[in-house]
């Protein structure tokens, strides 16, 4: 029975308790998100847009300029056609397909493993939570698959089909990258496959596609574009090394120190132009490349000197910007 202080209560003056949110909720945790934690937005193009990295297209673009050069000048000496644009724009699509595949699968294993947890950069689609992982690696595998579309068409049209397995071993090595049980981007090799495969194998291989050979001028300027891609990767993991280390990734970087990684980056981003020395001795118009040391020059200052992560963010993007100078300057001084 109510007392009579009870009785004397207006019940609309009682205010109603607040709606707890259920299984229902936007959060998908009982009882709501927890105080403090941001909603998690779903990925808009612009985020898949970014999540291609398209400051890292530079590197897929570099060698197939500086390859199909040097087979222009072979074809062009012998009285051949001089220009397969049909091969070239299929090299540059595998090139370009190869580049995004990784730069996917590596939001996707990296997210996936909880590397990308602690990150500071710009944040991945995965790790943010703002895609499903398996959206992520079906985007990356769809990528692969385009790459390997446009190698067939390359196959089929040269012949030549050993470079299927050519094309295979880019594949995984893009994947096994971060990805499966051992990634050997996790054991500090990651430098030497991008010099291998975004180099020396994207520019030789674009030079044998056009002109059935592979010549010098390949050779070298593969090296260079191996070296800028290197530069690339260096300076991203010197980002993120603090946190590499507590998510036991083993790059490079992690294993040499903060400040030897910052002088190797100098080197590799400077090297290309002393590579550059020998076709200025050749061709008339490669002087003009070293133009390009107005972006690597401050680039690797930056890298020295940095003390945040931004200032790193501005040093890739400004090496990714020499290696597109660099390769198509002399790509044109070659064929030109």
């Amino acid at each position: 029975m109510a007392t009579p202080r009870q009785q004397r209560i207006n019940p609309a003056s009682v205010p109603a308790p607040k709606k707890t949110q259920g299984k229902n909720s936007r959060s998908g945790r009982p009882g709501g998100r927890p105080p403090g934690v941001a909603p998690v937005h779903k990925a808009t193009f612009g985020d898949w847009v970014a999540g291609a990295r398209l400051q890292t297209l530079p590197l897929a673009i570099a060698p197939v300029a500086i390859g199909t050069a040097a087979a222009y000048v072979l074809t062009h000496d012998e009285g051949g056609p001089g220009w397969h644009w049909l091969r070239t724009l299929l090299c540059l699509a595998v090139a370009l397909s190869l580049q995004v595949g990784v730069n996917f699968a590596n939001d996707f294993s990296d997210g996936v493993r909880g590397t990308d947890r602690h990150r500071v950069g710009p944040r991945r689609l995965t790790a943010s939570g703002a895609a499903k992982p398996r959206t992520v690696l079906i985007v990356a595998l769809a990528f692969f698959a385009l790459s390997a579309l446009a190698g067939l068409v390359i196959v089929y049209r040269t012949q030549v089909w050993w470079l299927i397995a050519v094309g295979a071993a880019a594949i995984l090595a893009a994947w096994f990258y971060t990805g499966g049980k051992r990634p050997y981007g996790y054991a500090g090799l990651g430098e030497l496959f991008v010099f291998v495969f975004f180099g020396i194998v994207a520019t030789a291989g674009t030079t044998f596609v056009l002109a059935g050979t592979v010549t010098l001028e390949s050779w070298l300027g593969g090296a260079a574009a191996g070296l800028f891609a290197c530069a690339v990767l260096m300076v991203n993991n010197i980002r993120d090394i603090a946190q590499d280390k507590l998510a036991g990734k083993r790059t490079l970087a992690v294993r040499i120190g903060e400040r030897a990684s910052r002088i190797i980056f100098t080197v590799l981003v400077l090297l290309p132009f002393v590579i550059l020395g020998f076709f200025v001795v050749f061709y008339a118009n490669a002087y003009l490349v070293y133009f390009a040391l107005l972006a690597a020059i401050p680039a690797a200052g930056i890298t020295l000197s940095a003390k945040t992560a931004p200032e790193l963010i501005v040093a890739l993007r400004l090496t990714a910007l020499t290696a597109l100078v660099f390769g198509i300057g002399l790509g044109w001084a070659v064929a030109f």
